[in-house]
């Protein structure tokens, strides 16, 4: 597999670092997921049940082992997998790794060639580094919930946890180019992001907007904040969702409608005028959109070259023929919950293979990853007597 030359220790729990982790575990990376035994927190921890849907996507493709990183015994064991690993991924507090000796200096003691990568809600310094953090606490200070939802309606939390799983995403990223610097450097460096930073990088052109234009974004509800014709209108059956934009679209919108008349009037003779016109302009549109079915226009519309679509629930979604076609599940059979269906990462490679493995139970992996490390059979046993693995 792509990645399967790269060991990767996974401290991560909850969203974003465990998200990260898969990413690389889908590649075939060797991740070695650690937790405290069961003697040490017999509570679910933080991520949901374990038999559940969220946990047993979040952490599949891993090798799961218990170690008790706040014993001296367990530390000596983490540093001799650091020893012989590629990656480390944590997403504590950042005093909290350095309590537990996980830091990158103490990494780099026992490995020069290891990549940490450290995600936290609000980053690795300044006056809130020590605040826990929360997606939707960054999805509020990121901007994000200020620009979501109708306009007046207040701030309006995303429906998915955007920063959480775009940091994850960010910090995968960084994770490759310090494999790919290392080739050249032949050592590794610290990895840091956090929820706030991926939260506001993930407003893009609404944060620009400010900087460079100093115009304030705010709440467009299904409209898009600066192409128009676009959003949603009821059909005779459904949502219709259009995404119209620029000259060239606006005018196969009107003669794939029929309304060779609307543009050419002066109110919407360009796309300053439609964003000035835009309720009258949606009315028009609306008016025609509801004379026939959603599929009726779906099919018209694309032939036109106008993106637009039906507006799905889940179930639905699943059910399209071209989200059949890309084939989007993952098939994976439990051991204990037998078949399960989970999202595929969404890349393909040519030559690339994905690895389809159940979310380990925990320390499912523990004796064969220590006998890996070379810890003989009877120190195992002793080590699980004292609570250590």
């Amino acid at each position: 597999m792509p990645l399967q030359r790269f060991t990767v220790l996974d401290l991560t729990r909850v969203r974003s670092g465990p998200l990260a982790v898969r990413q690389l575990a889908d590649w075939g990376a060797n991740v070695i997921k650690i937790e405290a035994p069961e003697a040490v927190d017999s509570s679910k921890g933080m991520g949901g049940e374990r038999d559940g849907s969220d946990f047993q996507n979040t952490h599949r493709n891993k090798r799961s082992i218990t170690l008790n990183l706040k014993r001296p015994e367990g530390r000596e064991l983490f540093y001799a997998l650091v020893a012989q690993a590629d990656v480390v991924v944590e997403n504590y507090r950042p005093d909290v790794k350095e309590r537990l000796g996980i830091d990158y200096d103490s990494l780099r003691a026992e490995n020069k060639r290891i990549v940490l990568a450290s995600i936290s809600g609000f980053g690795q310094f300044g006056p809130y580094a020590r605040r826990p953090g929360f997606d939707q606490i960054a999805q509020g200070m990121g901007g994000l919930m200020s620009v979501t939802g109708l306009p007046g309606q207040g701030p309006v939390r995303a429906g998915i946890p955007v920063a959480d799983l775009s940091t994850g995403l960010y910090a995968a990223i960084g994770i490759l180019i310090a494999l790919l610097e290392r080739e050249a450097s032949d050592e590794g460096q610290w990895v840091h992001t956090s929820l706030l930073e991926a939260q506001i990088a993930m407003m893009d052109f609404q944060a620009t907007r400010w900087l460079i234009d100093k115009e304030r974004p705010g709440q467009a509800g299904n409209n898009h904040p600066t192409s128009i014709p676009a959003g949603l209108f009821r059909a005779r059956d459904g949502v219709l969702n259009l995404a119209g934009g620029g000259e060239s679209i606006w005018r196969r919108i009107c003669s794939a409608l029929e309304l060779g008349d609307v543009a050419d009037r002066p109110e919407f003779s360009s796309e300053e005028l439609r964003s000035k016109n835009r309720d009258a302009l949606n009315a028009i549109l609306q008016e025609r959109f509801i004379q026939e079915p959603v599929g009726h226009w779906v099919r018209l519309l694309n032939q036109a070259g106008v993106p637009c679509g039906p507006v799905y629930g889940v179930d639905e979604m699943f059910s399209d023929p071209q989200v059949d076609a890309l084939d989007m599940c993952l098939r994976v059979q439990h051991k204990r919950l037998g078949a399960l269906d989970l999202l595929r990462s969404p890349v393909s490679l040519s030559r690339g293979t994905r690895r389809a493995e159940p979310t380990p139970e925990r320390g499912e992996h523990t004796d064969a990853v220590l006998k890996e490390l070379g810890v003989p059979s009877e120190k195992i046993a002793a080590l699980r007597a004292q609570n250590v693995i």
